[in-house]
């Protein structure tokens, strides 16, 4: 009988070891969801920001290449 304090010591670790566990994969579980929901959004927000700079190239190439008339020139391949 000696043991018994032991055992129930034990018995309470994995009790408490296990109610940690639980508790974080749950909070792991949320924090993953947030990550991947901020990745989707900073590359949504990247996609826009790389077709703006693509349309302000695209406006300033047209402003370079204008004749004195009015009209564009065709741009040199």
């Amino acid at each position: 009988m000696p043991y018994l304090v032991s055992v129930v010591a034990v018995a309470a670790g994995v009790v408490v070891l296990l109610t940690v566990l639980v508790r974080l994969s749950g909070s792991a579980r949320r924090l993953a969801e947030t990550v991947g929901d901020s990745r989707a959004h900073i590359a949504a927000r990247a996609r826009g920001l790389a077709m703006r700079i693509a349309e302000l190239r695209i406006a300033v190439n047209q402003r370079l290449h204008r004749t004195g008339d009015g009209s564009h020139r065709a741009a040199a391949a």
